[in-house]
Parts: structure tokens; sequence; C-alpha cells
């Protein structure tokens, strides 16, 4: 059974990867995949869920919090990117591949963007996956305790989206810093939200011995997040061009929640 769900998942997700790429190729814009990342999560969790014809209460909960979290949040990117069209952190890494090697569009997209997300939302997204195959139902304090903190991260998540949506609306704002709402406490309150939310899942989970064994899923969400494609790149291009940011940086935690130092 286990062979079977993570195989199945992998081509349904390859082949949607793939569906996805042959359209940003057309368009010459990957950006959009940023908003796929939480829907092909819900997606694997679904179809576990399918494969498995869970009816359990954990099987529902870890669905239906991954559901949760990942259409929320990538309807949130996907409205993004209509409004803002090519992010140019995808524009930069391409370009440079394109120039200094040679490659197509088509190239530098598959193996520089689509085929890293492949293998990287499959992997975040294990959680989802295996802590649906245990044939327990039994929803003990780890996983209470695992809701709650997948709760605190969607809502933690969501209120810092609406803020920072409100504040880019607003012309007066243009050029300046958000340092209010959640964004007083941490620089990235989204950041914070998708590591508590994976967390959280993972805790749900791991009441059973092969959702335990998934915690390679969060542990590579907060890698990336804190070390590699998150916080570093966007504070390096932040940096670059708002001005007040780096006093921003001195005032404020970077990723967990803590009252701002004085200036």
């Amino acid at each position: 059974m286990i062979g079977h769900v993570l195989t199945t998942n992998a081509a349904i997700l390859a082949a949607l990867m793939l569906a996805l790429w042959a359209y940003c190729v057309r368009i010459r814009d990957v950006s959009v995949i940023d908003s796929f990342w939480p829907f092909g999560m819900v997606v694997l969790a679904g179809t576990s869920f399918a494969l498995v014809g869970g009816t359990g209460t954990r099987f529902a909960v870890i669905f239906g919090l991954t559901a949760l979290w990942g259409l929320r949040l990538s309807l949130h990117l996907f409205t993004r990117w209509q409004a803002h069209g090519v992010d140019p952190r995808y524009a930069a890494i391409l370009g440079r591949l394109m120039d200094k090697r040679g490659w197509s569009f088509a190239k530098a997209s598959f193996l520089q963007v689509f085929l890293m997300q492949y293998v990287l939302l499959f992997l975040v997204c294990l959680p989802a996956q295996l802590g649906q195959l245990d044939g327990s139902d039994t929803l003990g304090p780890r996983a209470w305790a695992g809701v709650a903190l997948a709760i605190i991260g969607i809502l933690f998540e969501t209120i810092g989206d609406v803020q920072l949506t409100a504040f880019r609306a607003n012309p007066e704002n243009a050029g300046k810093v958000l340092d209010t709402g959640l964004w007083r406490y941490t620089r990235h309150p989204n950041y914070f939200g998708d590591v508590c939310s994976w967390w959280g899942i993972w805790l749900v989970a791991a009441e059973g011995l092969l959702g335990y064994a998934s915690v390679i899923g969060p542990i590579v969400l907060t890698v990336l997040l804190t070390r590699v494609s998150g916080v570093p790149m966007l504070e390096h291009r932040l940096k670059k061009n708002r001005p007040g940011y780096d006093d921003y940086l001195r005032r404020t935690s970077s990723f967990f929640p803590r009252p701002p130092k004085k200036s």
C-alpha cells in the first residue's frame, strides 16, 4: 500500500507539473508555480485520502488541515500573480542561466524551477501522505497539539497576508516598509505561519509510525524558508530596493515573533 500510494502520487504530481511547465513555457513566466505549490499538496493529500479509503477521524483531520492551508494560500498567491505578473526572483535566476549557459527558457525553467520544485513539494508533503497510511484512528494529545499549532499557523499567515495586501493597496505606502500588525513582531509572518502549519500537520500524522517518519517534510520546509529560498532571497532584494529596510531589520525579529527592539 505504501509503495502504491507514493508512486501514484508521484505520477499524478509529475503529470500536473509537466502540464504547468508547458503552459509556463508558452507564456514565458514561471511565477505561477508559487500558487501551484500549496495546491499540489492538497492534491497529494486528497489522492492519499482516496487511495487508502480513509474514513477515520485522523485521516479527515490531516486532509482537512492540508486543504484549509493549501487552498487559501494557493488562491492568495494566484491572485497576486495575476495582479503583479512576473516575479523578479524567477526572472533573474532564469535570465542568468540563459545568458551564462546558453540554455533555452524551456530548459532553464524545467531544470532549475519545475524539477526542483517537484522533488521539494513531494518531500514537504510527506506528512499528509504517510500520515494517512497508518491504520490507527487515534487523536491523542500529540495530534490535538498539532491541530492547534496548524490552526495558529494558518491564522497567522492569513492575517499577515491580509495586512500586507491592504498596505500595498494604499498608494501612500509606495516604497515604505510595513511594520505594524503582525509585521511589527516578525519580518515574515507568512513564512512563520507556513512552518507552524506543517509542523502541526506532522504532529497529527506522528500519531502513527509512518507519519512520525515523515518528519523530513517540515524540516525541509523550515530550512528552505529560513535558510535558502525564503527569507534570504527576499531580504537580499528588499535591502537593495526598499529605503528604511535596514532599520526594520535591526528592530524586528527575522522569524519567530517577539516584541521589536527599541530604536
